[in-house]
């Protein structure tokens, strides 16, 4: 291939797997992050700067061949004047703006005619006060910003309603499902689309992060089909170029609700690093640099775990229990290059793989409870 350095705006886990992949290619990263410590610090020519500061991310991308992202929160004004310029941004500035507002993301469906849960558009916490009896329970998210479980609060009662976020935000009626499920569908230049089968996500209770999944999702096979086709409806009306993440809600009787969708390699596709012929990396890959997409067919079933930070312990990170974990047939450890912990803070993720689903479980259960991240 013709010789390509990448700008990545972003420089966490995401972009650390993704440059362990485009090193296989010969491809050359260079990373924007405002953390001079960010996972992707060692492993790339690397700046330290301000995402959203117009003038950095305009400097920045003035000698890339080509410029994506692994966080929304970007500046999108930049980016289209760096499309004037002729340089290749992928996604596209336009689509990240339809995301990185959870305010426009769901109008988005609605005027798409996409199955989405009800909501409102509130500005300040009382809207959400005024509409207190119409639409409790309910998730009150910002608009911007949020990330990792921050900027989400679920309001089930008056009582919690001063919890609600006093700044633009969406109020969604609560929605009784009986699984998350999320579909990763990616997009090339050329118009070529292809999706990874659907998997199953559970959240951890108290930091609304995903705490491990598995794959493929047990679902029908007429709600897999629902969702597979929604994602790729939803990649070809933003006309995005890349990978997207549709994160959706199966309801009691097997509808399909879209929750959530983010423009980059999602947490609810790690396991393909292993699991799948082609991982979500690779895919981003081919995607934007307009190569054929690889199979995204599963290997075998797998699973993810979630290495979070351990409540109580915040310093230099520990692992306790990893030789445990790594003598585990089928386990494979992905460790973030994070020297510190904290509560909640994502340091890792484990992959498992096997042939039974019931060993599978088994194996995913042993690793959540016996690998732990301390200082």
């Amino acid at each position: 291939m013709k010789p390509q350095r990448i700008g990545m705006l972003g420089g966490g886990q995401l972009g650390r797997m993704l440059i362990q992949k485009g090193i296989d290619w010969n491809l050359r990263f260079k990373v924007l992050d405002p953390d001079a410590s960010a996972p992707c610090a060692g492993i790339s020519d690397f700046t330290h700067g301000k995402l959203t500061d117009y003038d950095t991310v305009l400097k920045f991308g003035e000698d890339c061949d080509l410029i994506t992202i692994e966080i929304e929160n970007v500046n999108t004004a930049a980016l289209h004047e760096l499309e004037r310029r002729g340089k290749r941004v992928y996604p596209q500035p336009r689509c990240i703006e339809v995301i990185q507002d959870k305010r426009t993301q769901k109008q988005f469906y609605l005027d798409n005619g996409l199955p989405t849960s009800e909501f409102l558009l509130t500005n300040n916490r009382q809207d959400v006060m005024a509409h207190q009896g119409y639409f409790l329970p309910a998730v009150h998210k910002l608009g911007r910003e949020g990330y990792d479980g921050r900027g989400v609060q679920v309001l089930r009662s008056e009582s919690d309603l001063p919890k609600a976020f006093d700044a633009p935000g969406v109020l969604e009626k609560f929605v009784d499902f009986k699984a998350e499920i999320s579909v990763i569908v990616a997009r090339s230049s050329s118009r070529e689309v292809k999706s990874f089968p659907a998997v199953e996500m559970v959240f951890h209770p108290e930091a609304n992060l995903v705490e491990y999944l598995f794959a493929p999702a047990e679902i029908s096979s007429s709600v897999e089909r629902e969702a597979e086709h929604l994602a790729q409806v939803v990649i070809e009306k933003l006309d995005l170029v890349g990978i997207l993440a549709v994160e959706m809600f199966v309801t009691k009787d097997d509808r399909v609700l879209i929750n959530e969708m983010a423009p980059r390699p999602h947490n609810s596709g790690h396991q393909s690093i292993e699991a799948n012929i082609t991982s979500q990396y690779e895919q981003h890959l081919r995607a934007i640099l307009n190569l054929p997409l690889g199979a995204t067919t599963m290997r075998c079933p797998g699973a993810m775990v979630n290495l979070l930070g351990e409540p109580g312990y915040e310093g230099p990170a520990r692992y306790e229990g990893l030789e445990d974990v790594l003598a585990t047939e089928g386990v494979f450890v992905h460790l973030y290059g994070k020297v510190q912990t904290r509560p909640f803070r994502k340091m890792g993720h484990v992959t498992i793989i096997d042939q039974d689903v019931e060993s599978l479980k088994k194996k995913a259960n042993f690793v959540r409870n016996t690998l732990k991240v301390k200082a």
